[in-house]
């Protein structure tokens, strides 16, 4: 390179000079915005109390108090005058160990990535035993997990957001699952492996390491499914319907047909018991009720019975809403007075409805595929519970059992498309990554496709940066 002649030497230190210069110029004028910024809260202040004294002299002349304000939060001491005004202290229960241990590509359902596993550590803070309070959680299979959504960034929310299923479409955020809410709580259904001591394992979850956990509930599908709701709602009436001794109406109807042709009375006190105790299930319920001492005045002429059972037979077949076969018991069986109201048999999707777009996305499911480099990069990670080389040799997954299983999350994260609408509209053409595990995995998406290009461990993803 050239020597600078003396000319462009001397105008290259007159920039430095004005350089110079105008950064001495600017940092005063931070100095004096500052001020001004400390001297208008100041007259702000002075303002506001001002104000405040008005309104209290003018409250005194109009001898009207103020009405009471409540007290903060802090001056709350009883935790139920706390919980009246509202005050709500949580305190972690435990932190998740996750095999997503960042935000980006963490699924955002536990339905779609199966194979994704947890821990969840009850903290010793809580209670002097932990262990104690898990007692009887291994009787269920599935549990609610209440959680923080501890990295929502600035915490902003709005009251209509674009869920990424709807590829930009903007509807109410409660009707969504999006974790941008004036409560960032979280709610997840997972499957509960096993309980070691204090601590559980979990599987089909969406939470990233070090997640606060609020609390545990049992699944109990009685109480938090309505198909299941529906079926338990039927079983005590279609207990009901069906007895070792049973006739059904249409048999009611032949027998007396032929008796009131033959032209003979109801005889008998196995007749009586038979035609008094009309068993009433939830689709008979304007049947009225026929006791034994009504039976010699109502149906003492068999024809009268015949064209009585001739109406309830009709109305049961013309039910549009009942579709079981009707059957009449020997046995009296007292109805609780409840079971005397009108309860139509709601179809499984009239009972529960979701929005339609839960179920036709406008986002496509896409195709994953593994470049051949890729495939054999997962093919050398090891299960945690196999003994091998070293981990700074070989490769080893923390959560998950086999390279097979890792391919299927990965899968599964990947067709249900992990991208935010912007990164879908203005970042089509960069590289998208992810972690799973302790493996960090590079892939694109192309037209309803994405490929896995890449599948490294953490360690040296990390050294080579």
């Amino acid at each position: 390179m050239a020597p600078l002649c003396d000319c462009c030497g001397e105008n290259i230190e007159k920039l430095k000079q004005q350089v110079s210069v105008m950064r001495r110029e600017i940092k005063n004028l931070r100095q004096m915005l500052d001020s001004s910024v400390r001297a208008h809260r100041k007259h702000m202040i002075s303002i506001q109390s001002a104000v405040s004294k008005t309104e209290v002299c003018e409250a005194d002349k109009d001898q009207t108090p103020p009405p009471p304000q409540p007290p903060p939060p802090s001056l709350l001491t009883s935790p139920q005058a706390a919980l009246e005004q509202g005050t709500i202290l949580t305190v972690p229960i435990g932190y998740i160990s996750s095999c997503f241990s960042v935000k980006n590509g963490t699924p955002r359902q536990p339905t779609i990535c199966g194979p994704s596993r947890a821990e969840l550590r009850i903290q010793q803070s809580v209670f002097n035993n932990p262990e104690h309070a898990l007692v009887g959680l291994e009787q269920y299979s599935h549990v609610w997990i209440i959680f923080l959504f501890h990295k929502n960034g600035h915490l902003s929310y709005k009251a209509k957001v674009k869920p990424p299923r709807l590829n930009g479409q903007r509807v109410g955020v409660y009707s969504t699952r999006s974790p941008h809410r004036p409560n960032a709580l979280g709610l997840t259904l997972a499957k509960l492996d096993k309980i070691v001591g204090n601590t559980i394992h979990l599987s089909d979850i969406d939470m990233i390491a070090g997640t606060p956990v609020l609390d545990i509930k049992p699944y109990i599908p009685e109480y938090d499914s309505p198909q299941t709701r529906i079926h338990m709602d039927l079983q005590p009436y279609e207990l009901n319907t069906v007895q070792p001794n049973a006739t059904t109406v249409e048999d009611l109807c032949k027998d007396s047909g032929t008796d009131a042709q033959s032209d003979k009375k109801v005889g008998g006190p196995d007749d009586d018991d038979l035609v008094s105790h009309v068993s009433k299930d939830k689709c008979e319920a304007d049947v009225p009720s026929i006791d034994s001492s009504g039976v010699s005045a109502q149906f003492s002429v068999p024809k009268d019975l015949h064209d009585v059972l001739e109406e309830v037979k009709a109305y049961l077949t013309q039910s549009d809403f009942c579709q079981s076969e009707h059957q009449v018991s020997d046995s009296p069986i007292s109805k609780p007075p409840e079971s005397t109201v009108d309860r139509p048999c709601y179809g499984e999707e009239a009972y529960s409805t979701i929005a339609g777009w839960i179920r036709e996305p406008p986002v496509a499911s896409l195709e994953v595929r593994f470049t051949p480099h890729a495939e054999r990069e997962l093919a050398e990670f090891l299960p945690t519970h196999l003994s091998g080389a070293p981990e700074s040799v070989t490769p080893r997954f923390k959560f998950l059992r086999s390279p097979e299983e890792a391919a299927a999350a990965i899968r599964g994260v990947l067709s249900a498309d992990p991208r935010s609408v912007y990164r879908r509209t203005r970042c089509r053409d960069k590289l998208f990554f992810f972690t799973l595990d302790t493996a960090d995995i590079t892939c694109w998406f192309g037209q309803g496709f994405a490929e896995v290009l890449q599948v490294r461990p953490i360690e040296c993803q990390a050294a080579a940066m």
